[in-house]
C-alpha cells in the first residue's frame, strides 16, 4: 500500500495544479440567415474580401483593456477559431440578412462584384464595463471608393467574458447594419 502512496499524491498534486488552467473558448454567434434566394435579382454581388485585425487581437486570447494604456490578453479565455475569420463569417451573415437581393460571400463572385475590406482596430472589453468595436471599412462599388470610420462603445449589463463576447457580437452586428444602410443608398 505504501508503494502506491507517492503515485496517488503525485496524481492529486497534478489535479490540483491543473484546476487553475481551465480554458474557456468563445465563438461569436452567427445570425441565422433569413429566407433568401442565392440568386441575385439585380446583379448585386458583394465580396467581403478581408477583415484585418492588429497583432494584439490576432492571438488566441480575448483582449481586455485594464487602463488607458494597458491591455491584457487572456490566457484562459480564448477564441475558438481565429478572430479575423469569426469577424468575416459573421459580417457575411449579417450583411446577407441586411441586404435582400444581394449575394454576399467571402469568396470572389465574378468581375462585376463590389468588394468590401474592413480594418478592425479595436474589438475588446474595457475596465469601465464597456466594449469597444472600432476601425474603418472601404467599399469598392463599381470603381467608386467609399471609406468610413466606425467607433462603437456599448455598456455591459453583466460581468464576465460571456457577457462581453455577446456584447462585442452585438456591436459588430450594429456596424454591419450601418454598412448595409450605406450600401442600400447606392445607385
Amino acid at each position: 500500500m505504501k508503494k502506491w502512496l507517492p503515485v496517488v499524491m503525485a496524481c492529486l498534486l497534478a489535479a490540483c495544479s491543473s484546476s487553475g488552467d481551465n480554458k474557456t473558448y468563445y465563438q461569436l454567434p452567427v445570425p441565422q440567415a433569413g429566407v433568401q434566394s442565392t440568386a441575385s435579382q439585380g446583379g448585386h454581388l458583394l465580396w467581403v474580401e478581408q477583415v484585418n485585425i492588429p497583432d494584439y487581437l490576432a492571438g488566441n486570447g480575448v483582449v481586455y483593456q485594464t487602463s488607458e494604456v494597458q491591455y491584457v490578453i487572456a490566457n484562459n479565455n480564448l477564441w475558438a477559431s481565429p478572430l479575423d475569420q469569426q469577424l468575416r463569417t459573421t459580417l457575411v451573415a449579417n450583411l446577407s440578412n441586411q441586404l435582400p437581393g444581394w449575394v454576399v460571400a467571402s469568396q470572389p463572385l465574378g468581375t462585376e462584384q463590389d468588394t468590401l475590406n474592413v480594418n478592425v482596430s479595436g474589438f475588446h472589453g474595457r475596465y469601465d464595463g464597456t466594449v469597444v468595436v472600432s476601425g474603418e471599412w472601404l467599399l469598392n462599388h463599381r470603381g467608386q471608393l467609399i471609406k468610413r470610420p466606425f467607433h462603437i462603445e456599448m455598456k455591459q449589463q453583466q460581468d464576465g467574458y460571456d457577457a462581453m463576447v455577446k456584447l462585442l457580437a452585438q456591436a459588430w452586428e450594429q456596424e454591419a447594419k450601418a454598412i448595409a444602410q450605406e450600401m442600400n443608398r447606392l445607385p
